[in-house]
Protein backbone atom coordinates (compact mmCIF):
# COMPACT_ATOMS: atom_id res chain seq x y z
CA UNK A 1 0.00 0.00 0.00
CA UNK A 2 1.42 3.11 -1.17
CA UNK A 3 -0.58 6.28 -0.17
CA UNK A 4 0.15 9.78 -2.14
CA UNK A 5 -0.15 11.62 1.07
CA UNK A 6 3.50 12.82 2.74
CA UNK A 7 3.60 11.52 6.29
CA UNK A 8 0.08 12.26 8.21
CA UNK A 9 -2.99 9.87 8.47
CA UNK A 10 -5.95 11.15 10.27
CA UNK A 11 -8.00 8.45 12.32
CA UNK A 12 -10.85 8.53 10.13
CA UNK A 13 -8.02 6.93 7.64
CA UNK A 14 -6.85 4.28 10.18
CA UNK A 15 -10.62 3.39 11.03
CA UNK A 16 -11.01 2.52 6.93
CA UNK A 17 -7.97 0.56 6.74
CA UNK A 18 -7.37 -1.06 10.35
CA UNK A 19 -7.95 -4.54 9.28
CA UNK A 20 -6.03 -4.64 5.96
CA UNK A 21 -3.41 -7.66 6.21
CA UNK A 22 -0.24 -4.73 5.12
CA UNK A 23 -1.28 -2.38 7.76
CA UNK A 24 0.67 -2.85 10.56
CA UNK A 25 0.17 -0.21 14.24
CA UNK A 26 2.93 0.48 16.53
CA UNK A 27 2.67 2.71 20.01
CA UNK A 28 5.57 4.61 20.25
CA UNK A 29 4.72 6.34 23.69
CA UNK A 30 7.63 7.48 25.80
CA UNK A 31 7.56 9.68 28.89
CA UNK A 32 10.19 11.91 29.72
CA UNK A 33 12.69 10.92 32.81
CA UNK A 34 11.06 11.27 36.35
CA UNK A 35 7.23 11.18 34.84
CA UNK A 36 5.70 8.72 37.22
CA UNK A 37 4.20 6.85 34.42
CA UNK A 38 5.21 3.47 32.33
CA UNK A 39 4.50 3.52 28.52
CA UNK A 40 4.79 -0.57 28.20
CA UNK A 41 1.99 -1.13 30.86
CA UNK A 42 -0.01 1.71 29.63
CA UNK A 43 -0.18 0.02 26.29
CA UNK A 44 -0.79 -3.11 27.58
CA UNK A 45 -4.02 -1.90 29.10
CA UNK A 46 -4.89 -0.07 26.41
CA UNK A 47 -4.32 0.50 22.79
CA UNK A 48 -5.20 0.52 19.22
CA UNK A 49 -6.76 -2.87 18.30
CA UNK A 50 -3.73 -5.01 16.92
CA UNK A 51 -1.01 -2.03 17.61
CA UNK A 52 2.07 -3.51 18.76
CA UNK A 53 4.56 -1.33 21.15
CA UNK A 54 7.76 0.03 19.89
CA UNK A 55 10.17 0.86 22.76
CA UNK A 56 12.62 3.06 21.53
CA UNK A 57 14.16 3.67 24.36
CA UNK A 58 15.31 0.67 26.31
CA UNK A 59 14.90 -1.99 23.75
CA UNK A 60 14.92 -0.70 19.84
CA UNK A 61 18.12 1.76 20.66
CA UNK A 62 21.42 1.48 20.94
CA UNK A 63 22.05 0.11 24.24
CA UNK A 64 25.58 0.26 25.01
CA UNK A 65 25.45 4.15 24.24
CA UNK A 66 25.72 6.50 27.72
CA UNK A 67 23.45 8.74 25.83
CA UNK A 68 19.59 7.90 25.98
CA UNK A 69 17.25 6.01 23.40
CA UNK A 70 20.44 6.87 20.58
CA UNK A 71 19.36 5.14 17.12
CA UNK A 72 20.70 1.11 17.35
CA UNK A 73 22.31 -0.38 14.36
CA UNK A 74 20.30 -1.49 11.37
CA UNK A 75 20.80 -5.06 12.69
CA UNK A 76 19.76 -4.55 15.24
CA UNK A 77 16.59 -2.50 14.50
CA UNK A 78 15.89 -5.49 11.41
CA UNK A 79 15.68 -8.13 14.70
CA UNK A 80 13.54 -6.07 17.03
CA UNK A 81 11.08 -4.54 14.05
CA UNK A 82 11.09 -8.08 12.88
CA UNK A 83 10.11 -9.19 16.14
CA UNK A 84 6.87 -6.85 15.84
CA UNK A 85 5.93 -8.97 12.93
CA UNK A 86 6.10 -6.43 10.79
CA UNK A 87 7.46 -7.04 6.72
CA UNK A 88 8.84 -4.16 4.71
CA UNK A 89 6.56 -3.86 2.29
CA UNK A 90 4.29 -2.87 5.05
CA UNK A 91 2.46 0.45 5.70
CA UNK A 92 3.22 1.68 9.38
CA UNK A 93 0.75 3.77 11.47
CA UNK A 94 2.63 5.13 14.48
CA UNK A 95 1.04 6.54 17.58
CA UNK A 96 1.38 8.16 20.96
CA UNK A 97 -0.71 8.67 23.70
CA UNK A 98 0.38 12.75 24.20
CA UNK A 99 -0.82 12.95 20.23
CA UNK A 100 2.44 14.59 18.69
CA UNK A 101 5.30 14.02 20.95
CA UNK A 102 6.99 10.80 20.90
CA UNK A 103 5.55 8.98 17.24
CA UNK A 104 7.45 11.03 15.03
CA UNK A 105 10.61 9.96 16.41
CA UNK A 106 9.30 6.31 15.36
CA UNK A 107 8.77 7.69 12.06
CA UNK A 108 12.35 9.15 11.58
CA UNK A 109 13.40 5.54 12.70
CA UNK A 110 12.13 4.17 10.30
CA UNK A 111 12.98 6.62 7.56
CA UNK A 112 16.73 6.46 8.79
CA UNK A 113 16.59 2.53 8.41
CA UNK A 114 14.80 2.78 4.64
CA UNK A 115 11.30 2.23 5.62
CA UNK A 116 9.09 4.19 2.55
CA UNK A 117 5.75 3.79 3.66
CA UNK A 118 5.25 4.83 7.58
CA UNK A 119 3.13 7.49 8.85
CA UNK A 120 1.88 9.29 12.38
CA UNK A 121 -1.63 9.61 13.19
CA UNK A 122 -2.39 12.87 13.63
CA UNK A 123 -3.62 13.50 17.12
CA UNK A 124 -2.53 9.81 18.15
CA UNK A 125 -4.42 8.38 20.34
CA UNK A 126 -6.45 11.02 21.54
CA UNK A 127 -8.17 11.84 18.03
CA UNK A 128 -8.47 8.04 17.67
CA UNK A 129 -10.54 7.98 20.79
CA UNK A 130 -12.63 11.16 19.51
CA UNK A 131 -13.12 9.55 16.34
CA UNK A 132 -14.90 6.76 18.37
CA UNK A 133 -12.22 4.04 17.52
CA UNK A 134 -12.22 0.90 18.67
CA UNK A 135 -10.06 -0.06 21.85
CA UNK A 136 -8.07 -3.06 23.03
CA UNK A 137 -8.42 -3.40 26.64
CA UNK A 138 -7.35 -7.54 26.13
CA UNK A 139 -3.56 -8.98 26.84
CA UNK A 140 -1.65 -8.86 24.03
CA UNK A 141 -1.31 -11.73 22.13
CA UNK A 142 2.27 -12.86 20.32
CA UNK A 143 2.63 -11.96 17.27
CA UNK A 144 4.80 -14.39 14.01
CA UNK A 145 7.99 -12.67 13.72
CA UNK A 146 8.87 -11.48 9.92
CA UNK A 147 12.46 -11.52 8.07
CA UNK A 148 12.59 -7.65 8.43
CA UNK A 149 15.38 -5.64 6.76
CA UNK A 150 16.88 -1.98 7.21
CA UNK A 151 18.92 -0.55 4.94
CA UNK A 152 20.44 2.71 6.68
CA UNK A 153 20.06 6.59 5.48
CA UNK A 154 23.02 8.22 5.79
CA UNK A 155 21.28 11.88 4.96
CA UNK A 156 18.60 11.58 7.98
CA UNK A 157 21.23 11.13 10.59
CA UNK A 158 24.17 13.18 11.97
CA UNK A 159 26.46 12.78 14.24
CA UNK A 160 28.46 14.93 16.58
CA UNK A 161 31.85 15.03 14.83
CA UNK A 162 29.88 15.73 11.44
CA UNK A 163 28.54 18.72 13.13
CA UNK A 164 31.01 20.28 14.45
CA UNK A 165 32.52 19.94 11.19
CA UNK A 166 29.97 21.78 9.86
CA UNK A 167 29.27 23.70 11.71
CA UNK A 168 33.11 25.20 11.66
CA UNK A 169 32.98 25.19 7.93
CA UNK A 170 29.74 26.74 7.41
CA UNK A 171 27.95 23.86 5.83
CA UNK A 172 25.32 23.08 8.32
CA UNK A 173 22.04 25.37 9.27
CA UNK A 174 21.07 23.90 12.70
CA UNK A 175 17.48 24.44 14.22
CA UNK A 176 17.15 23.89 17.97
CA UNK A 177 13.70 22.85 18.80
CA UNK A 178 13.72 23.03 23.18
CA UNK A 179 11.91 26.02 24.23
CA UNK A 180 13.68 29.56 23.74
CA UNK A 181 14.62 29.40 27.29
CA UNK A 182 16.62 26.72 27.32
CA UNK A 183 17.71 27.64 23.92
CA UNK A 184 19.10 31.26 25.55
CA UNK A 185 20.70 29.38 28.50
CA UNK A 186 18.34 31.24 30.76
CA UNK A 187 16.84 28.08 32.62
CA UNK A 188 18.83 25.08 33.53
CA UNK A 189 18.69 22.18 31.47
CA UNK A 190 17.12 19.05 32.94
CA UNK A 191 19.65 16.59 32.61
CA UNK A 192 22.03 16.66 35.23
CA UNK A 193 25.70 17.65 34.13
CA UNK A 194 23.94 19.57 30.22
CA UNK A 195 25.53 22.91 30.00
CA UNK A 196 22.80 25.78 29.04
CA UNK A 197 22.98 27.36 25.83
CA UNK A 198 22.91 26.18 22.49
CA UNK A 199 25.33 25.95 19.20
CA UNK A 200 27.08 29.07 16.87
CA UNK A 201 24.66 30.10 14.77
CA UNK A 202 22.03 28.05 15.78
CA UNK A 203 18.45 29.04 15.68
CA UNK A 204 15.43 28.76 17.46
CA UNK A 205 11.89 27.26 16.85
CA UNK A 206 10.18 25.56 19.61
CA UNK A 207 8.30 22.02 18.71
CA UNK A 208 5.26 23.43 20.04
CA UNK A 209 5.09 26.40 17.94
CA UNK A 210 4.39 23.65 15.80
CA UNK A 211 1.59 22.09 17.17
CA UNK A 212 -1.90 22.87 18.43
CA UNK A 213 -4.46 20.95 20.41
CA UNK A 214 -2.24 18.04 19.77
CA UNK A 215 -2.08 17.60 16.24
CA UNK A 216 0.19 19.55 13.95
CA UNK A 217 -0.82 22.73 12.55
CA UNK A 218 -2.26 23.20 8.53
CA UNK A 219 0.66 22.16 6.17
CA UNK A 220 0.33 26.28 4.97
CA UNK A 221 0.64 27.24 8.29
CA UNK A 222 3.48 25.32 9.43
CA UNK A 223 5.07 25.84 6.08
CA UNK A 224 5.25 30.19 7.14
CA UNK A 225 6.46 29.03 10.52
CA UNK A 226 9.52 26.67 9.25
CA UNK A 227 10.66 28.68 6.34
CA UNK A 228 12.54 31.26 7.83
CA UNK A 229 14.27 28.71 10.04
CA UNK A 230 15.25 26.44 7.46
CA UNK A 231 18.40 27.01 4.67
CA UNK A 232 18.12 26.96 0.99
CA UNK A 233 22.00 26.64 0.81
CA UNK A 234 23.40 24.58 3.83
CA UNK A 235 22.38 20.82 5.11
CA UNK A 236 19.29 21.51 7.85
CA UNK A 237 19.93 20.04 10.88
CA UNK A 238 17.04 19.70 13.72
CA UNK A 239 18.31 19.35 17.51
CA UNK A 240 16.24 19.20 20.62
CA UNK A 241 16.78 17.87 24.06
CA UNK A 242 17.79 13.65 23.53
CA UNK A 243 16.52 13.34 19.95
CA UNK A 244 13.07 13.36 20.55
CA UNK A 245 11.16 16.30 19.09
CA UNK A 246 13.60 17.42 16.65
CA UNK A 247 11.47 14.79 14.83
CA UNK A 248 8.81 16.85 14.98
CA UNK A 249 10.17 19.10 13.08
CA UNK A 250 11.50 17.09 10.71
CA UNK A 251 8.24 15.39 10.11
CA UNK A 252 6.49 18.99 9.71
CA UNK A 253 9.44 19.82 7.14
CA UNK A 254 7.93 16.90 5.15
CA UNK A 255 4.71 17.23 5.41
CA UNK A 256 4.45 21.25 5.09
CA UNK A 257 7.03 20.87 1.86
CA UNK A 258 9.11 18.18 1.26
CA UNK A 259 12.03 19.40 2.66
CA UNK A 260 14.12 16.39 3.97
CA UNK A 261 15.82 18.03 7.54
CA UNK A 262 18.33 15.68 9.30
CA UNK A 263 17.86 14.95 13.12
CA UNK A 264 21.46 14.86 15.45
CA UNK A 265 20.41 12.03 17.29
CA UNK A 266 22.88 13.06 20.84
CA UNK A 267 21.05 16.54 20.58
CA UNK A 268 21.39 19.13 23.27
CA UNK A 269 22.49 15.71 25.90
CA UNK A 270 25.48 14.94 24.27
CA UNK A 271 26.95 18.66 23.00
CA UNK A 272 25.52 19.99 26.09
CA UNK A 273 27.66 17.25 28.15
CA UNK A 274 30.99 18.17 26.13
CA UNK A 275 33.03 20.85 27.38
CA UNK A 276 35.25 20.48 24.31
CA UNK A 277 32.55 21.40 22.13
CA UNK A 278 31.20 25.27 21.64
CA UNK A 279 28.21 26.52 22.96
CA UNK A 280 26.51 30.37 22.74
CA UNK A 281 24.19 31.44 26.05
CA UNK A 282 21.91 34.42 25.45
CA UNK A 283 20.91 35.70 22.16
Amino acid sequence: MKLKNNVLVTADWLKSHLNEPFVKVVDATYFMPGTPRDALSEWKGKRIPSAEFFDYDTRICDKPSSLPHMLPSADTFSKEVGLLGIRNEDTVIVYDTAGIFSSPRVWWMFKVMGHENVFVLDGGLPAWEHANGEIDTSEPTRVEPTNYQATFDQTRVIDKSQLLEGINNGTVNVIDVRPNERFLGLVPEPREGVRSGHMPNAVNLPFAQLLEAGKFKSAETLKMLIESALSDSKRNVASCGSGVTACILAIAAEYASGDVVTVYDGSWTEWGSDHELPIVSGK
